[in-house]
C-alpha cells in the first residue's frame, strides 16, 4: 500500500484580519519528464476566488502582501459604511454581476472614460460607438447605391422624367467620387457643391438629389445611421427677391419661329399658359384639351400637388393646333436635351434666355390684361398675395395684347414692347 504524501501547508501573507494563501506547486512536463515549481497566490479581491501563477516565491509574496493589502482597505472601509451606503455597494455588485466585472474595475473604466470625455458622457459615448463601428456597415459604392436607389424608384414608378433627372445628376456625382459611400463626408460634397457652375437653383437641386441618395444608403446600412452628409451641408438660398425678368412680344416671337419643331409646345405652354418647366415636362397631350379650351395640370405632376385647369388661349391655341393628334408626353426628352433644345434655339433666335422666363412672361402679362390677381394666381398655381406683390404693374394693359396676339402667322401690332 502506497503511503500518502504529505500536502504542503500554505504559506501565507496577513494584514490585520486579512490573510492570503500562498501554495506551492510542482507539475511534471511531459516532454522533458522534469518536474518544475510555482507558486500560486489566491485573489479575492474581485469576489470571486481567482489563482495567480508565479515562478519565483518573492514575486509571490510581493503580490500576497498588495492583495491583503487592498482586502484590508475595502474591509475598513466596508466596516465605517453607513447602512444605504452598504446597500448601494450591494446593488452595485448585483448590476456588474452579468459583466463578469468587478467593481474596481468598473469604477476605474469609468473614472477613465470620465477624464477622456470631460464629463459623465459614458452612454452617449458608446452609443455613438456603436452606431459608427464601420465593421457593421455594408460597403457599397456610390456608383453601385446609385443603381439601386434608380432600381428603386423606377420599381416604385415615379415619372420618367424624375427618373432621368435623378439618374442623370446622381451619376455626375458618382463619377466625381469612385469610392465606398461611407466614406464620404460633409466637406467632400460641400466642396462638390461649390464646384458646380450656374445658378443658385442648380446646386440647390444637386444638394436635394443628394439628399435623397445619403437617406437611401442610411435605410439600407451602406453609411452611419442619421449621418447623412447631404444634410449638413450650407443651405442654398436662391435669390428670390431678385427683379423679375420676362420675354418682350417681339423675343418671344424669335424664339417661337426659331426653335427645333418639338420645342415649341415647351415655349407656348410655359408663355402662354405660365406652366412651369416640370410641369411641362411631365405634362402628356391627353391632358391638352384644344376643344375644351383647358390644359389639365393633375395633382401629382403639379408643383404644390394641387389640380387646376388652365385656360388655352386663343393664340396657344394657334401654336398647338399642328400637336392635336400627338400622344405621350408633350416633352419626350431627356433634361439634357432639353437644355440642348433650349440652347439651340437661343442660338438661332439671338434672345438671351431669362430663367423661369417663360412663367414670370405670362403670370406678368395676363395680370395687366385681366386685372384679376385671384384668378392669375388659380391658373398659375400660386397664391394671390404673391401675385399681387411680384407682379403687379411690371407691364401695360396694351403691351399685354401684343402678348396674347403672338401667333404662328405674327400680327402685325407685334412690336418691341420698349418700356414697359
Amino acid at each position: 500500500m502506497k503511503p500518502k504524501t504529505k500536502k504542503r501547508k500554505p504559506q501565507t501573507e496577513e494584514v490585520g484580519n486579512v490573510v492570503v494563501k500562498i501554495y506551492q506547486r510542482r507539475v511534471l512536463h511531459k516532454a522533458t519528464r522534469k518536474k518544475y515549481t510555482f507558486w500560486a497566490v489566491c485573489d479575492y479581491t474581485t469576489g470571486r476566488r481567482r489563482m495567480r501563477s508565479f515562478g519565483d516565491l518573492a514575486e509571490a509574496r510581493n503580490e500576497a502582501k498588495r492583495i491583503a493589502n487592498q482586502l484590508s482597505t475595502g474591509q475598513a472601509t466596508a466596516a465605517q459604511m453607513l447602512n444605504t451606503e452598504a446597500a448601494s455597494y450591494g446593488r452595485a455588485i448585483e448590476l456588474l454581476r452579468p459583466t463578469g466585472a468587478s467593481l474596481e474595475l468598473a469604477c476605474s473604466a469609468y473614472a477613465k472614460a470620465f477624464e477622456i470625455l470631460g464629463g459623465d458622457s459614458m452612454i452617449e459615448a458608446a452609443k455613438f460607438y456603436a452606431r459608427h463601428r464601420a465593421d457593421q456597415l455594408t460597403q457599397r459604392t456610390v456608383a453601385k447605391v446609385v443603381e439601386e436607389l434608380i432600381a428603386a424608384k423606377t420599381a416604385r414608378r415615379k415619372s420618367d422624367r424624375y427618373i432621368s433627372d435623378l439618374s442623370s445628376r446622381l451619376t455626375r456625382f458618382a463619377d466625381d467620387h469612385a469610392v465606398n459611400i461611407s466614406s464620404i463626408t460633409t466637406a467632400d460634397v460641400q466642396r462638390w457643391l461649390d464646384g458646380l457652375k450656374g445658378a443658385a437653383q442648380t446646386a440647390k437641386n444637386f444638394r436635394t438629389v443628394l439628399y435623397t441618395l445619403f437617406k437611401f444608403a442610411d435605410s439600407r446600412g451602406y453609411i452611419f445611421k442619421g449621418s447623412n452628409p447631404a444634410a449638413d451641408t450650407e443651405r442654398i438660398q436662391t435669390d428670390e427677391g431678385a427683379a423679375i425678368e420676362i420675354f418682350a412680344p417681339d423675343e418671344m416671337l424669335k424664339l417661337l419661329t426659331n426653335a427645333p419643331k418639338d420645342f415649341v409646345p415647351f415655349l407656348a405652354l410655359g408663355a402662354f399658359a405660365g406652366l412651369r418647366s416640370a410641369e411641362i415636362e411631365r405634362l402628356e397631350w391627353s391632358a391638352v384639351d384644344l376643344a375644351g379650351g383647358f390644359v389639365h395640370v393633375a395633382g401629382d405632376k403639379a408643383k404644390t400637388r394641387s389640380r387646376r385647369l388652365v385656360p388655352v388661349l386663343p393664340n396657344l391655341a394657334a401654336w398647338l393646333n399642328s400637336y392635336a393628334k400627338h400622344k405621350g408626353h408633350v416633352w419626350k426628352g431627356t433634361p439634357d436635351e432639353l437644355r440642348d433644345a433650349r440652347a439651340e434655339t437661343v442660338e438661332a433666335s439671338g434672345v438671351q434666355w431669362k430663367d423661369n422666363g417663360l412663367r414670370h412672361s405670362f403670370i406678368s402679362y395676363r395680370l395687366a390684361d385681366i386685372q384679376n390677381a385671384a384668378q392669375v394666381a388659380l391658373e398659375a398655381g400660386n397664391s394671390p398675395d404673391m401675385v399681387f406683390k411680384h407682379y403687379r404693374e411690371l407691364v401695360k394693359p396694351a403691351a399685354a395684347k401684343t402678348w396674347f396676339a403672338i401667333a404662328p402667322e405674327a400680327p402685325e401690332n407685334v412690336v418691341s414692347l420698349g418700356a414697359t
